[in-house]
């Protein structure tokens, strides 16, 4: 008979769940939503910014782009140090960070100050985007209360775009453009405060190495690739010197990341992620599709304002179809990528969605919301949700568990790169167009008559359109020469989701 001080110890159950789970539910979930709010509500300030600032159509693209890099470029350093310094501690600078920026971008003088300030908020957003999402995956153990939660987190997400373009109407035309940056104060020191109470810290075990270096040349390339297009619209032609020389600046610094990457033993993006070829062509396809979606919305934004003589509010109201649109498709078509497959549905949402972009090459002086914006937005927004609701599937089918949370951040990565790239691009072609047309017809920007100048914008618009459906395109050909059918495993309903 064993005594009892030498009975085997009981194995360790289970931990139990966090008390406070749905409390660091909702305060994450808040704290992502400005982010994703603030996309959509800047979009719609743009035009009123533009002319308060004084901003050229060279530049103007900045307010996106600046944005969109630092977030981007920053992401998956973020999450990192999220991981390792504290995901609590982490989601609080992010939220005090992003507050004081936008309090700097509300008060901005004149348009460096205020892209700085958006660089900024996109730097602090890297920061509590991941923090918060991985306190909803440390809170949530029990894998059918995790599901809720992310069901709960997606919508939060997506209704952010929504309620983002209402409130960026109802503020820019009421109060002025600088309210859209001074709302993110309030919601974010609400945010902070409950969560000191409300959040348990947690930190991921083992060493801590940041690749600053990878982080540093990733962005830095990005910037100069932006800043090349930038420079190529700001009258110096894709032949300047300055032009050149940034375009060159840029590869050779994203030529190094690839090979600081490959050569550290902590990569901030592991090689082996991205080159497994259908993985590779998700996140292709993704920045490609981010590229041309948020192009799209830029113009839209100036052809509503602009073209049409809409007030920013009846322009929040006419985006509402591409956000409902959006969200419905993610969320009543869940059924249809176990009964499609997840290749299929990408490929139809993006046909579907190139279609939608062609559609506006159509634009002239007798185009209106009903014939030409509608149509766009309803096959642009079913087509890039179908991509949305299976790309993350297919990225993230077969990935390693030690690699699923920077596979995941990457996915998200990519469609902030092509935001940030699609706009430059685009804006940079829109201007050399509408110059070009000016010229040939004997009158210079800004001197011509208006019915010309309106002329000009459409010219613009439609050349600018091409491009964007042309870089859809491209998306469709990755995802058909590189992705191939899915790696179903067990595991992968388990792996963390990215937010989009």
């Amino acid at each position: 008979m064993t005594s009892p001080a030498h009975r085997a110890p009981k194995a360790p159950g289970p931990a139990a769940p966090d008390p406070r789970r749905w409390m660091t539910l909702i305060v994450a979930s808040v704290a992502t939503l400005m982010v994703v709010l603030d996309v959509s509500i800047v979009n719609i300030a743009l035009p009123q910014a533009q002319s308060d600032l004084g901003m050229s159509d060279a530049s103007r693209q900045w307010m996106i782009t600046a944005y969109a890099l630092a977030f981007g470029g920053l992401l998956l350093l973020g999450g990192r140090i999220a991981d390792f310094a504290g995901r609590k501690k982490i989601l609080l600078i992010g939220l005090l960070g992003f507050a004081a920026a936008s309090m700097l971008g509300g008060l901005a003088p004149d348009p460096g100050i205020l892209f700085a300030a958006r660089a900024l908020q996109g730097a602090f957003a890297a920061l509590l985007a991941p923090a918060a999402l991985s306190l909803i995956t440390v809170a949530f153990t029990d894998p059918k209360e995790r599901a809720r939660a992310f069901g709960i987190f997606g919508a939060f997400q997506g209704g952010g775009g929504a309620v983002g373009l209402m409130l960026g109407g109802v503020l820019t035309q009421y109060a002025g453009w600088r309210w859209c940056m001074y709302i993110n104060i309030p919601i974010a020191l609400v945010a902070a405060l409950a969560a000191r109470p409300c959040i348990r810290e947690s930190r991921a075990a083992g060493d801590r190495h940041y690749d600053v270096p990878g982080a540093v040349l990733v962005t830095g390339g990005l910037v100069a690739l932006v800043y090349g297009f930038a420079q190529a619209a700001d009258g110096g032609g894709w032949t300047a010197p300055a032009t050149l020389l940034l375009l060159a600046a840029a590869v050779v610094l994203l030529a190094v990341f690839v090979v600081v990457e490959h050569r550290s033993a902590h990569p901030l993006l592991p090689l082996r992620v991205i080159l497994d070829r259908s993985r590779a062509g998700v996140f292709l396809a993704n920045l490609l599709i981010g590229a041309g979606m948020f192009g799209m919305n830029l113009f839209m934004t100036y052809f509503l304002q602009v073209n049409l003589r809409y007030t920013p509010l009846q322009a929040g109201c006419a985006f509402l179809p591409f956000s409902v649109g959006i969200i419905a498709t993610t969320t009543l078509g869940a059924p249809l990528v176990t009964r499609r497959g997840p290749m299929t549905l990408m490929a139809a949402g993006t046909a579907l969605a190139t279609v939608g972009l062609f559609w506006l090459t159509r634009l002239d002086t007798a185009s209106g919301y009903a014939g030409e914006v509608l149509p766009t937005q309803i096959l642009v927004s079913v087509g890039v949700g179908l991509f949305f609701l299976a790309g993350p599937n297919m990225a993230l089918s077969g990935v390693d568990p030690h690699d699923a949370g920077v596979a995941s951040a990457a996915l998200s990565t990519s469609q902030q790169i092509g935001a940030a790239l699609g706009p430059a691009l685009l804006n940079t072609l829109y201007v050399s167009a509408v110059t070009g047309y000016l010229t040939s017809r004997g009158e210079s920007p800004g001197q011509a008559p208006q019915a010309m100048q309106l002329e000009a914008y459409l010219h613009g618009y439609r050349i600018a359109f091409i491009v964007a459906g042309a870089l859809l395109a491209a998306a469709l050909i990755a995802l058909l020469a590189l992705v191939k059918s899915p790696r179903s495993t067990a595991s992968d309903a388990a792996l963390p989701l990215p937010s989009h």
